[in-house]
Protein backbone atom coordinates (compact mmCIF):
# COMPACT_ATOMS: atom_id res chain seq x y z
CA UNK A 1 0.00 0.00 0.00
CA UNK A 2 1.30 3.44 -0.91
CA UNK A 3 2.44 5.61 2.00
CA UNK A 4 0.43 8.80 2.12
CA UNK A 5 1.80 11.65 4.23
CA UNK A 6 -0.58 14.05 5.93
CA UNK A 7 0.15 17.73 5.48
CA UNK A 8 0.28 18.22 9.24
CA UNK A 9 3.24 15.80 9.33
CA UNK A 10 5.39 17.63 6.78
CA UNK A 11 7.20 19.97 9.19
CA UNK A 12 9.02 16.97 10.66
CA UNK A 13 9.98 15.49 7.30
CA UNK A 14 12.31 18.09 5.76
CA UNK A 15 14.40 16.60 2.89
CA UNK A 16 12.13 13.53 2.73
CA UNK A 17 10.31 12.25 -0.33
CA UNK A 18 6.58 12.25 0.34
CA UNK A 19 3.26 11.68 -1.35
CA UNK A 20 0.30 13.84 -0.38
CA UNK A 21 -3.23 13.94 -1.70
CA UNK A 22 -5.90 16.56 -1.35
CA UNK A 23 -7.49 19.53 -3.10
CA UNK A 24 -6.12 22.61 -4.84
CA UNK A 25 -7.64 25.54 -2.94
CA UNK A 26 -5.58 28.17 -4.76
CA UNK A 27 -3.03 28.32 -7.57
CA UNK A 28 -0.94 30.58 -9.73
CA UNK A 29 1.64 30.09 -12.46
CA UNK A 30 4.61 32.03 -13.76
CA UNK A 31 5.83 30.78 -17.10
CA UNK A 32 7.50 27.47 -16.39
CA UNK A 33 6.60 27.30 -12.69
CA UNK A 34 3.21 26.51 -11.13
CA UNK A 35 2.36 27.03 -7.49
CA UNK A 36 -0.39 24.77 -6.16
CA UNK A 37 -1.88 25.52 -2.74
CA UNK A 38 -3.04 22.20 -1.37
CA UNK A 39 -5.21 21.16 1.57
CA UNK A 40 -6.05 17.69 2.88
CA UNK A 41 -8.15 18.41 5.97
CA UNK A 42 -5.15 18.28 8.31
CA UNK A 43 -3.34 21.34 7.01
CA UNK A 44 -2.30 23.43 4.02
CA UNK A 45 0.92 23.55 2.03
CA UNK A 46 2.29 24.93 -1.22
CA UNK A 47 3.65 22.61 -3.90
CA UNK A 48 6.11 24.19 -6.35
CA UNK A 49 6.02 22.53 -9.77
CA UNK A 50 8.89 23.36 -12.15
CA UNK A 51 8.24 22.38 -15.77
CA UNK A 52 11.84 21.21 -16.24
CA UNK A 53 11.72 18.92 -13.19
CA UNK A 54 8.59 16.90 -13.94
CA UNK A 55 7.20 14.83 -16.79
CA UNK A 56 5.05 16.38 -19.48
CA UNK A 57 2.03 14.61 -17.98
CA UNK A 58 2.72 16.13 -14.57
CA UNK A 59 3.21 19.59 -16.05
CA UNK A 60 -0.03 19.26 -17.97
CA UNK A 61 -1.81 18.31 -14.74
CA UNK A 62 -0.29 21.18 -12.77
CA UNK A 63 -0.76 23.85 -15.43
CA UNK A 64 -4.39 22.94 -16.13
CA UNK A 65 -5.51 22.40 -12.54
CA UNK A 66 -8.48 24.44 -11.35
CA UNK A 67 -9.68 25.59 -7.94
CA UNK A 68 -10.82 22.54 -5.91
CA UNK A 69 -9.35 20.02 -8.33
CA UNK A 70 -8.37 16.89 -6.43
CA UNK A 71 -4.75 15.83 -6.81
CA UNK A 72 -1.95 13.52 -5.76
CA UNK A 73 1.48 15.12 -5.48
CA UNK A 74 4.87 13.50 -4.96
CA UNK A 75 7.82 15.65 -3.95
CA UNK A 76 10.59 16.62 -1.57
CA UNK A 77 9.83 18.58 1.61
CA UNK A 78 11.80 21.84 1.67
CA UNK A 79 12.22 24.45 4.38
CA UNK A 80 10.33 27.65 3.57
CA UNK A 81 10.37 30.31 6.33
CA UNK A 82 7.65 32.36 4.61
CA UNK A 83 5.18 29.49 4.82
CA UNK A 84 2.91 29.32 7.91
CA UNK A 85 3.96 25.68 8.36
CA UNK A 86 7.64 26.44 7.65
CA UNK A 87 7.81 24.05 4.69
CA UNK A 88 6.76 23.58 1.08
CA UNK A 89 6.99 20.72 -1.41
CA UNK A 90 9.23 20.69 -4.47
CA UNK A 91 7.03 18.53 -6.68
CA UNK A 92 8.40 15.63 -8.73
CA UNK A 93 5.03 14.29 -9.90
CA UNK A 94 1.49 15.67 -10.13
CA UNK A 95 -1.63 13.66 -10.89
CA UNK A 96 -5.12 15.10 -11.08
CA UNK A 97 -7.74 12.80 -9.65
CA UNK A 98 -10.46 15.10 -11.00
CA UNK A 99 -10.27 18.49 -12.68
CA UNK A 100 -12.96 20.56 -10.99
CA UNK A 101 -15.54 22.68 -12.75
CA UNK A 102 -15.47 26.43 -12.08
CA UNK A 103 -15.83 26.86 -8.34
CA UNK A 104 -18.82 29.07 -7.42
CA UNK A 105 -17.22 30.63 -4.34
CA UNK A 106 -14.63 33.20 -5.35
CA UNK A 107 -12.35 35.62 -3.56
CA UNK A 108 -14.93 38.41 -3.73
CA UNK A 109 -17.32 39.15 -0.88
CA UNK A 110 -20.37 36.89 -0.79
CA UNK A 111 -23.50 37.47 1.28
CA UNK A 112 -24.50 35.04 4.05
CA UNK A 113 -27.45 33.64 2.07
CA UNK A 114 -25.21 32.75 -0.88
CA UNK A 115 -22.68 31.11 1.44
CA UNK A 116 -25.40 29.17 3.26
CA UNK A 117 -26.89 28.04 -0.06
CA UNK A 118 -23.40 26.72 -0.86
CA UNK A 119 -22.61 25.51 2.64
CA UNK A 120 -21.56 22.11 1.28
CA UNK A 121 -18.71 23.94 -0.49
CA UNK A 122 -18.19 26.81 1.98
CA UNK A 123 -17.01 24.38 4.68
CA UNK A 124 -13.85 23.85 2.60
CA UNK A 125 -12.60 27.36 3.43
CA UNK A 126 -9.79 27.78 5.96
CA UNK A 127 -12.04 29.59 8.43
CA UNK A 128 -14.78 26.96 8.35
CA UNK A 129 -12.23 24.14 8.60
CA UNK A 130 -10.79 25.76 11.71
CA UNK A 131 -14.22 26.10 13.33
CA UNK A 132 -15.11 22.48 12.64
CA UNK A 133 -11.80 21.24 14.02
CA UNK A 134 -12.36 23.26 17.19
CA UNK A 135 -15.89 21.86 17.41
CA UNK A 136 -14.41 18.36 17.23
CA UNK A 137 -11.91 19.23 19.98
CA UNK A 138 -14.68 20.58 22.22
CA UNK A 139 -16.80 17.45 21.78
CA UNK A 140 -13.80 15.20 22.43
CA UNK A 141 -12.94 17.15 25.60
CA UNK A 142 -16.53 16.99 26.85
CA UNK A 143 -16.66 13.23 26.41
CA UNK A 144 -13.21 12.82 27.95
CA UNK A 145 -14.25 14.85 30.98
CA UNK A 146 -17.37 12.75 31.47
CA UNK A 147 -15.29 9.57 31.34
CA UNK A 148 -12.72 10.96 33.78
CA UNK A 149 -15.49 11.87 36.23
CA UNK A 150 -17.10 8.43 36.06
CA UNK A 151 -20.16 9.24 33.94
CA UNK A 152 -21.61 6.51 31.72
CA UNK A 153 -22.93 7.38 28.25
CA UNK A 154 -26.64 6.48 28.02
CA UNK A 155 -28.17 8.10 24.95
CA UNK A 156 -31.75 9.31 25.27
CA UNK A 157 -34.40 8.76 22.57
CA UNK A 158 -35.02 11.28 19.79
CA UNK A 159 -38.74 10.42 19.51
CA UNK A 160 -40.63 11.33 22.69
CA UNK A 161 -44.32 11.09 23.61
CA UNK A 162 -44.43 14.42 25.46
CA UNK A 163 -42.69 17.72 26.08
CA UNK A 164 -39.99 18.28 28.69
CA UNK A 165 -40.10 22.03 29.20
CA UNK A 166 -43.17 23.26 27.30
CA UNK A 167 -45.41 22.52 24.34
CA UNK A 168 -44.93 25.63 22.22
CA UNK A 169 -41.63 24.74 20.59
CA UNK A 170 -42.08 21.09 19.66
CA UNK A 171 -41.72 19.47 16.24
CA UNK A 172 -44.60 17.01 15.93
CA UNK A 173 -44.23 13.94 13.74
CA UNK A 174 -46.53 11.09 12.76
CA UNK A 175 -45.34 8.04 14.69
CA UNK A 176 -47.32 5.10 13.25
CA UNK A 177 -50.59 7.01 13.35
CA UNK A 178 -50.00 8.59 16.75
CA UNK A 179 -48.34 11.91 17.53
CA UNK A 180 -44.75 11.98 18.71
CA UNK A 181 -42.26 14.80 19.11
CA UNK A 182 -38.62 15.37 18.27
CA UNK A 183 -36.69 15.61 21.52
CA UNK A 184 -36.25 18.96 23.25
CA UNK A 185 -34.02 17.35 25.86
CA UNK A 186 -32.80 13.98 27.05
CA UNK A 187 -32.84 15.02 30.70
CA UNK A 188 -35.83 13.06 32.02
CA UNK A 189 -34.37 9.84 30.62
CA UNK A 190 -31.02 10.64 32.21
CA UNK A 191 -32.76 10.87 35.57
CA UNK A 192 -33.86 7.28 35.01
CA UNK A 193 -30.45 6.01 33.89
CA UNK A 194 -28.62 7.82 36.71
CA UNK A 195 -30.84 5.97 39.19
CA UNK A 196 -29.48 2.77 37.65
CA UNK A 197 -25.83 3.71 37.08
CA UNK A 198 -25.22 6.62 39.46
CA UNK A 199 -23.83 9.14 36.96
CA UNK A 200 -24.85 9.21 33.30
CA UNK A 201 -24.94 11.51 30.30
CA UNK A 202 -26.33 11.66 26.80
CA UNK A 203 -25.02 13.45 23.75
CA UNK A 204 -27.08 14.08 20.68
CA UNK A 205 -29.30 16.37 18.62
CA UNK A 206 -32.18 18.31 20.14
CA UNK A 207 -34.90 20.25 18.38
CA UNK A 208 -36.69 23.51 19.17
CA UNK A 209 -39.32 24.96 16.84
CA UNK A 210 -39.32 28.41 18.41
CA UNK A 211 -39.50 31.08 15.72
CA UNK A 212 -36.33 32.92 16.62
CA UNK A 213 -33.91 34.62 14.25
CA UNK A 214 -31.25 35.69 16.76
CA UNK A 215 -27.55 34.98 16.30
CA UNK A 216 -27.75 32.46 19.16
CA UNK A 217 -30.53 30.18 17.90
CA UNK A 218 -30.72 27.05 15.76
CA UNK A 219 -33.72 24.78 15.34
CA UNK A 220 -31.49 21.68 15.50
CA UNK A 221 -28.51 21.68 17.82
CA UNK A 222 -26.38 19.26 19.82
CA UNK A 223 -26.37 19.04 23.57
CA UNK A 224 -24.57 17.07 26.24
CA UNK A 225 -26.80 16.42 29.25
CA UNK A 226 -25.45 14.95 32.47
CA UNK A 227 -27.22 13.69 35.59
CA UNK A 228 -25.86 12.41 38.88
CA UNK A 229 -27.54 10.79 41.87
CA UNK A 230 -26.69 12.18 45.30
CA UNK A 231 -25.36 15.43 43.77
CA UNK A 232 -26.71 18.74 45.09
CA UNK A 233 -26.96 22.07 43.26
CA UNK A 234 -23.63 23.39 44.54
CA UNK A 235 -21.73 20.26 43.51
CA UNK A 236 -23.51 20.54 40.18
CA UNK A 237 -22.17 24.06 39.61
CA UNK A 238 -18.64 22.99 40.51
CA UNK A 239 -18.86 20.09 38.08
CA UNK A 240 -19.90 22.46 35.29
CA UNK A 241 -17.03 24.83 36.09
CA UNK A 242 -14.48 22.02 36.08
CA UNK A 243 -15.86 20.77 32.77
CA UNK A 244 -15.68 24.16 31.06
CA UNK A 245 -12.13 24.80 32.26
CA UNK A 246 -11.15 21.33 30.98
CA UNK A 247 -12.68 22.03 27.56
CA UNK A 248 -11.04 25.43 27.16
CA UNK A 249 -7.63 24.05 28.16
CA UNK A 250 -8.00 21.33 25.53
CA UNK A 251 -8.70 23.86 22.79
CA UNK A 252 -5.87 26.18 23.83
CA UNK A 253 -3.40 23.29 23.92
CA UNK A 254 -4.46 21.42 20.78
CA UNK A 255 -5.99 23.99 18.41
CA UNK A 256 -3.55 26.91 18.54
CA UNK A 257 -3.25 27.20 14.76
CA UNK A 258 -7.01 27.08 14.26
CA UNK A 259 -7.48 29.85 16.83
CA UNK A 260 -4.88 31.89 14.92
CA UNK A 261 -6.75 31.28 11.66
CA UNK A 262 -9.85 32.73 13.32
CA UNK A 263 -7.77 35.62 14.73
CA UNK A 264 -9.24 34.77 18.12
CA UNK A 265 -8.10 36.87 21.07
CA UNK A 266 -7.29 34.08 23.53
CA UNK A 267 -6.82 36.22 26.64
CA UNK A 268 -10.35 35.53 27.93
CA UNK A 269 -10.00 31.84 27.09
CA UNK A 270 -6.79 31.70 29.11
CA UNK A 271 -8.62 33.19 32.10
CA UNK A 272 -11.47 30.73 31.62
CA UNK A 273 -9.07 27.80 31.60
CA UNK A 274 -8.19 28.67 35.21
CA UNK A 275 -11.73 28.08 36.47
CA UNK A 276 -12.85 30.19 39.45
CA UNK A 277 -16.02 31.38 37.71
CA UNK A 278 -17.92 34.05 39.70
CA UNK A 279 -21.26 33.00 41.19
CA UNK A 280 -24.08 35.54 41.43
CA UNK A 281 -27.40 35.03 43.18
CA UNK A 282 -30.32 36.05 40.97
CA UNK A 283 -31.14 38.87 43.42
CA UNK A 284 -27.61 40.23 43.11
CA UNK A 285 -27.62 39.91 39.33
CA UNK A 286 -30.89 41.87 39.04
CA UNK A 287 -29.51 44.71 41.18
CA UNK A 288 -26.30 44.79 39.16
CA UNK A 289 -28.21 44.94 35.87
CA UNK A 290 -30.41 47.75 37.12
CA UNK A 291 -27.33 49.73 38.14
CA UNK A 292 -25.91 49.14 34.66
CA UNK A 293 -29.01 50.66 33.05
CA UNK A 294 -31.22 47.64 32.32
CA UNK A 295 -34.98 48.02 32.89
CA UNK A 296 -35.23 44.39 34.06
CA UNK A 297 -37.45 43.77 37.10
CA UNK A 298 -37.23 41.10 39.77
CA UNK A 299 -39.11 38.08 38.49
CA UNK A 300 -38.08 38.57 34.85
CA UNK A 301 -35.94 36.08 32.99
CA UNK A 302 -32.78 37.43 31.40
CA UNK A 303 -32.93 38.45 27.75
CA UNK A 304 -29.97 38.37 25.41
CA UNK A 305 -29.27 42.06 26.05
CA UNK A 306 -29.26 41.51 29.82
CA UNK A 307 -26.86 38.58 29.49
CA UNK A 308 -24.58 40.69 27.29
CA UNK A 309 -24.55 43.61 29.72
CA UNK A 310 -23.81 41.33 32.66
CA UNK A 311 -21.15 39.12 31.13
CA UNK A 312 -19.16 42.09 29.83
CA UNK A 313 -18.40 42.93 33.46
CA UNK A 314 -16.34 39.74 33.87
CA UNK A 315 -13.28 38.17 32.22
CA UNK A 316 -14.54 34.58 32.40
CA UNK A 317 -17.87 32.70 32.50
CA UNK A 318 -20.24 33.40 35.40
CA UNK A 319 -22.98 31.43 37.12
CA UNK A 320 -26.35 32.96 37.98
CA UNK A 321 -28.22 30.82 40.49
CA UNK A 322 -31.53 30.79 42.37
CA UNK A 323 -33.85 32.08 39.64
CA UNK A 324 -37.55 32.53 40.49
CA UNK A 325 -39.17 29.10 40.32
CA UNK A 326 -42.15 30.42 38.34
CA UNK A 327 -39.99 31.20 35.30
CA UNK A 328 -38.17 27.88 35.32
CA UNK A 329 -39.04 24.28 34.44
CA UNK A 330 -41.46 22.22 36.52
CA UNK A 331 -38.85 19.70 37.68
CA UNK A 332 -36.50 22.16 39.43
CA UNK A 333 -36.25 21.77 43.20
CA UNK A 334 -37.20 24.85 45.23
CA UNK A 335 -34.93 26.31 47.88
CA UNK A 336 -36.14 25.13 51.31
CA UNK A 337 -35.50 28.59 52.81
CA UNK A 338 -37.07 30.51 49.91
CA UNK A 339 -39.49 28.23 48.05
CA UNK A 340 -40.12 30.92 45.45
CA UNK A 341 -36.58 30.32 44.17
CA UNK A 342 -35.22 27.29 42.33
CA UNK A 343 -31.95 25.50 43.07
CA UNK A 344 -30.80 26.10 39.53
CA UNK A 345 -28.02 27.80 37.62
CA UNK A 346 -27.22 29.22 34.22
CA UNK A 347 -23.62 29.50 33.06
CA UNK A 348 -23.17 32.62 30.94
CA UNK A 349 -20.15 32.94 28.66
CA UNK A 350 -18.22 36.23 28.67
CA UNK A 351 -17.92 38.76 25.83
CA UNK A 352 -21.68 38.88 25.41
CA UNK A 353 -22.17 35.25 24.34
CA UNK A 354 -24.72 34.47 27.03
CA UNK A 355 -26.09 31.18 28.31
CA UNK A 356 -24.19 28.02 27.37
CA UNK A 357 -25.20 25.73 30.28
CA UNK A 358 -28.40 25.34 32.24
CA UNK A 359 -28.60 23.11 35.30
CA UNK A 360 -30.50 22.46 38.50
CA UNK A 361 -31.16 20.16 41.39
CA UNK A 362 -34.30 18.18 40.58
CA UNK A 363 -37.41 17.71 42.71
CA UNK A 364 -37.05 14.37 44.46
CA UNK A 365 -40.30 14.39 46.48
CA UNK A 366 -43.22 12.63 44.78
CA UNK A 367 -45.99 14.87 46.15
CA UNK A 368 -44.30 18.10 45.13
CA UNK A 369 -43.50 16.80 41.64
CA UNK A 370 -47.11 15.72 41.18
CA UNK A 371 -48.22 19.22 42.19
CA UNK A 372 -45.82 20.89 39.74
CA UNK A 373 -46.97 18.71 36.85
CA UNK A 374 -50.53 19.74 37.60
CA UNK A 375 -49.64 23.44 37.94
CA UNK A 376 -47.90 23.39 34.54
CA UNK A 377 -50.89 21.75 32.87
CA UNK A 378 -48.90 18.71 31.81
CA UNK A 379 -50.62 15.36 31.07
CA UNK A 380 -50.27 13.23 34.20
CA UNK A 381 -50.45 9.94 32.30
CA UNK A 382 -47.48 10.81 30.10
CA UNK A 383 -45.34 11.42 33.20
CA UNK A 384 -46.27 8.35 35.25
CA UNK A 385 -42.97 6.69 34.39
CA UNK A 386 -41.13 9.83 35.50
CA UNK A 387 -43.07 9.86 38.77
CA UNK A 388 -42.01 6.24 39.31
CA UNK A 389 -38.47 7.52 39.79
CA UNK A 390 -39.75 9.26 42.95
CA UNK A 391 -41.66 6.18 44.14
CA UNK A 392 -38.80 3.72 44.00
CA UNK A 393 -35.59 4.79 45.72
CA UNK A 394 -35.72 8.55 45.11
CA UNK A 395 -32.58 10.44 46.09
CA UNK A 396 -31.34 14.04 45.78
CA UNK A 397 -29.99 14.44 42.25
CA UNK A 398 -28.87 17.17 39.88
CA UNK A 399 -27.82 17.69 36.30
CA UNK A 400 -27.24 20.11 33.47
CA UNK A 401 -27.23 20.52 29.71
CA UNK A 402 -24.55 22.27 27.67
CA UNK A 403 -25.22 23.49 24.14
CA UNK A 404 -22.35 22.55 21.85
CA UNK A 405 -22.98 25.23 19.23
CA UNK A 406 -23.13 28.11 21.69
CA UNK A 407 -19.94 26.84 23.29
CA UNK A 408 -18.23 26.65 19.90
CA UNK A 409 -19.50 30.14 19.07
CA UNK A 410 -17.95 31.61 22.23
CA UNK A 411 -14.63 29.75 22.09
CA UNK A 412 -14.18 30.61 18.40
CA UNK A 413 -15.35 34.21 18.87
CA UNK A 414 -18.04 33.97 16.14
CA UNK A 415 -20.72 36.52 15.33
CA UNK A 416 -23.42 33.94 14.53
CA UNK A 417 -24.09 30.40 15.69
CA UNK A 418 -24.82 29.28 12.11
CA UNK A 419 -21.07 28.79 11.50
CA UNK A 420 -20.68 26.34 14.39
CA UNK A 421 -22.31 23.29 12.80
CA UNK A 422 -21.63 21.76 9.38
CA UNK A 423 -25.19 22.22 8.09
CA UNK A 424 -27.22 24.70 10.18
CA UNK A 425 -30.97 24.42 10.48
CA UNK A 426 -32.58 27.83 10.93
CA UNK A 427 -36.12 29.19 10.95
CA UNK A 428 -35.97 29.85 7.21
CA UNK A 429 -33.41 27.24 6.16
CA UNK A 430 -33.65 23.49 5.62
CA UNK A 431 -31.10 23.17 2.80
CA UNK A 432 -28.57 21.98 1.82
Amino acid sequence: MERITLIRELAGLVSSNVRIRGWVYNLRSSGSIAFLQLRDGTGRVQAVVSKNDVSSESWEAASTATIESSAIVDGIVKTEPRSPSGVEIQATRVELVQRAAEFPIGKKEHGPDFLLDNRHLWIRSARQEAILRIRDEIIFALREFMRLRGFILCDSPIFTPNAVEGTTDLFEVNYFDRPAYLSQSGQLYQEATSAALGKTYCFGPTFRSEKSKTRRHLTEFWMLEAEASFMDWQENIQLQEDMMAHVVRHVLENRKEDLKTLERDTSVLEKSAEGRFPRLHYDEAIKKLQLLGSDIKWGDDFGADDETILTKQFDRPIFIHHYPAKIKAFYMKPDAERPDLALNDDCLAPEGYGEIIGGSQRIDELTLLEKRIEEHGLPRKAFEWYLDLRRYGSVPHSGFGIGVERTVSWICGLEHVRETIPFPRLLNRLEP
